[in-house]
């Protein structure tokens, strides 16, 4: 997987720079993801960093799993994604659950503020009820000042808690692709 380019969607922004080095001074070690315009400058900087691990998915469950297993193997992760990704992962999040992993997920919404492309709308609306219907936390980040903090927390609740927790990263934070 090469690097996504900065033009790929809407330039580098410094509250993204700022959670890669938040991540990494929670010692989040594997970085796991679907290619997502939202997540370039993670998904980039993991590429580029020899200390982490960063892994191409080909479908969002399969990173659920890994997380998992990095977990038992004494790793922290995040699983990177767009909120059409959550749809495919309901079955693989019984797992966090029964297992008491913990867990973080960051979710680049789509389907809400400004969004123009209609076939994101349904499963926009239906992340956070679905992430909290399969017992994960989930905490929202609506501007670049709350990022970090809610990131932060998020790393908290996972890792000192053994909780499941998905941060979704507002449309209003990301901004609305073109359709």
């Amino acid at each position: 997987m090469g690097l996504l380019k900065l033009s790929d969607y809407g330039g580098k922004q410094a509250w993204q720079e700022e959670l890669y080095d938040l991540l990494r001074s929670n010692q989040v070690d594997l970085f796991c993801y679907v290619p997502d315009g939202g997540h370039k400058t993670l998904i980039n900087k993991s590429i580029e960093d020899p200390d982490v691990i960063s892994v191409p998915l080909t479908t969002e469950e399969e990173g659920v799993a890994m997380c998992a297993g990095c977990h038992l193997g004494g790793t922290k992760s995040v699983l990177l994604m767009q909120s059409s990704g959550v749809g495919n992962c309901v079955n693989m999040f019984a797992l966090l659950k029964n297992g008491q992993f913990p867990f973080v997920t960051l979710i680049t919404m789509r389907g809400e503020f400004g969004e123009m492309n209609p076939w994101q709308i349904p499963m926009g609306q239906g992340v956070q009820p679905v992430v909290e219907a399969m017992g994960m936390h989930c905490l929202r980040a609506e501007t670049p000042s709350e990022v970090t903090e809610t990131v932060q927390a998020a790393l908290n609740m996972a890792y000192k808690s053994n909780q499941a927790v998905a941060v979704l990263l507002t449309q209003k934070l990301i901004g609305a692709k073109p359709f």
